[in-house]
């Protein structure tokens, strides 16, 4: 990977270097909502099966889009296409919106731990694996922006 590869146009990565921006915290992994008039994302604690809460990672990432059609993969387009469904604390959302990378990364500490130790993942909750959707809105939650 090239140094200091989040400073380039997210557009000019390599693979390698895009996966290696994720953070592991797993919030994108958590159920969202959407308020269809206002257009607002309202995130909860309601989680997808296949989150490693330890790890913040999909137990099946390889082939998630293949258990979970609404599973996105994130993409540069994709990104300029969905951004307020990315957490607020997100870096690529956060590269995208000019902010660069927050001071607990793990490509800044080298310690993958940070984002946890940080309180940036979804370690921090309370999370609930399934529920009946006429009770989601019950499960909303605030997330941290990650400054």
């Amino acid at each position: 990977m090239r140094e200091k590869f989040w400073q380039l146009p997210l557009e000019s990565l390599d693979d390698a270097e895009w996966e290696a921006l994720c953070d592991r915290c797993g919030l994108c992994c958590l159920h969202k909502l959407e308020d269809e008039d206002q257009g607002d994302i309202y995130y909860t604690t309601i989680h997808c099966s296949r989150l490693d809460k330890k790890s913040g990672c999909c137990t099946n990432y390889g082939d998630r889009q293949n258990f979970r059609a609404d599973c996105l993969k994130i993409t540069p387009k994709l990104l300029q296409e969905h951004l307020t469904w990315m957490p607020p604390s997100c870096t690529y959302r956060r590269l995208q919106e000019g902010k660069g990378l927050p001071q607990w990364h793990p490509l800044l500490t080298k310690d993958a731990e940070t984002t946890h130790i940080d309180g940036i993942s979804v370690r921090m909750l309370p999370l609930v694996e399934d529920c009946d959707p006429d009770d989601w809105e019950s499960y909303i939650i605030d997330l941290p922006d990650g400054d």
